[in-house]
């Protein structure tokens, strides 16, 4: 019986720590490593990041990799719909980083990075990611 009684407490205190850490709107932020230009896999990873901006969690979407071309004027027509992602994400408090190594590699300069995407280098996508709590993601 107390075997019984201690097992029925146990699940009973897991499940209150569940529902109030896990599911009862925790901020922990997010970060978010996007290395990819398919535009499926990348409208995926930019949705979902903008829900999780939605519902209080800091983001920071490192672009890398290929995930450099989504913030590329040159790219605009090709991705248009990333692109307004990104906008609605940064206008909406999130942070955009493109890999500024990255970028040289695939030859994109500054310059022709699209408004609000900031350029990487030494340090800031660490800074994010080593933030307490942050959770990540990779598309």
């Amino acid at each position: 019986m107390k075997f019984l009684s201690a097992l029925v407490l146990s699940l009973t205190l897991s499940a209150m720590l569940l529902s109030t850490n896990a599911f009862a709107g925790n901020t922990d932020p997010l970060f978010v490593n996007l290395t990819t230009n398919d535009t499926w896999r990348s409208y995926m990873a930019l949705t979902f990041s903008r829900h999780q901006l939605d519902k209080g969690h800091p983001v920071t979407i490192f672009l890398n990799d290929h995930g450099v071309f989504l913030a590329s004027k040159k790219d605009s027509r090709r991705y248009f719909r990333e692109q307004k992602l990104i906008h609605d994400i940064v206008a909406k408090g999130g942070v955009v980083l493109s890999c500024g190594m990255c970028m040289h590699k695939f030859v994109i300069k500054d310059s022709q990075i699209i408004p609000g995407v900031k350029v990487s280098r030494h340090g800031e996508a660490g800074k994010a990611l080593f933030a307490d709590h942050t959770k990540t993601l990779t598309w």
